[in-house]
């Protein structure tokens, strides 16, 4: 696998970056059914997609989307504070050293055990790309169903509130500390990488 950190810079959508969002569209438009804008009916864009969003993408040797998720500065709108407020219980977590995770997505063209060797490798990444840049909490949305399953991923994390409906679903909110002994955790819960390369040192767009 190989993993590499990119931000969107110029309007960019080349390379690995149109990998990443042609997958959110089959994900999230094609599979889920989300009602989020679609650019060219082929990438899944928001308005979050800006220039300050960072990628962490995970991808095969040939360049093919595995997964990826995206971080979004919590001194800038984010999901949590513009769309999903009323999911805190309190105030909004924000601040120069929190971070939203969204769009985490694994390319459904992947088997159930590929998915899941993914799925570790990125939020052990999350965890390590963290404590390599100072951030000290994540938050993020969930539905019920994902919810529950990073609560159970071993490390440091509380929902902010209670579920709430939304459509036919329930959505969350949640924190997640991050500190140096939050790889231990994980890998006590059996949340493991895979070997991890890049390509070249882990990056970021020019």
């Amino acid at each position: 696998m190989y993993l590499t950190t990119l931000s969107r810079t110029q309007g960019k959508l080349d390379g690995l970056l149109a990998a990443m969002f042609e997958a959110r569209k089959r994900i999230f438009v094609d599979l889920l059914g989300w009602n989020v804008p679609v650019v060219a009916e082929r990438f899944e864009v928001d308005q979050f997609d800006d220039p300050h969003a960072v990628y962490l993408i995970i991808s095969d040797k040939a360049g093919k989307h595995l997964g990826s998720a995206r971080l979004l500065e919590t001194e800038r709108p984010h999901i949590l504070d513009t769309l999903f407020p009323e999911l805190c219980e309190g105030a909004v977590p924000i601040g120069p050293t929190t971070r939203e995770v969204t769009r985490f997505a694994l390319d459904p063209r992947q088997n159930a055990r590929q998915r899941r060797r993914v799925r570790d490798t990125l939020v052990c990444a999350l965890a390590d790309y963290a404590l390599a840049n100072g951030i000290e909490a994540y938050t993020g949305v969930a539905e019920i169903a994902w919810l529950q399953q990073i609560l159970a991923f071993g490390w440091d994390c509380e929902p902010l509130g209670l579920p709430r409906e939304n459509g036919a679903t329930l959505l969350g909110a949640l924190r997640i500390a991050i500190s140096p002994e939050t790889p231990n955790l994980l890998a006590r819960a059996g949340i493991v990488p895979e070997l991890v390369v890049a390509p070249q040192p882990v990056r970021y767009a020019a």
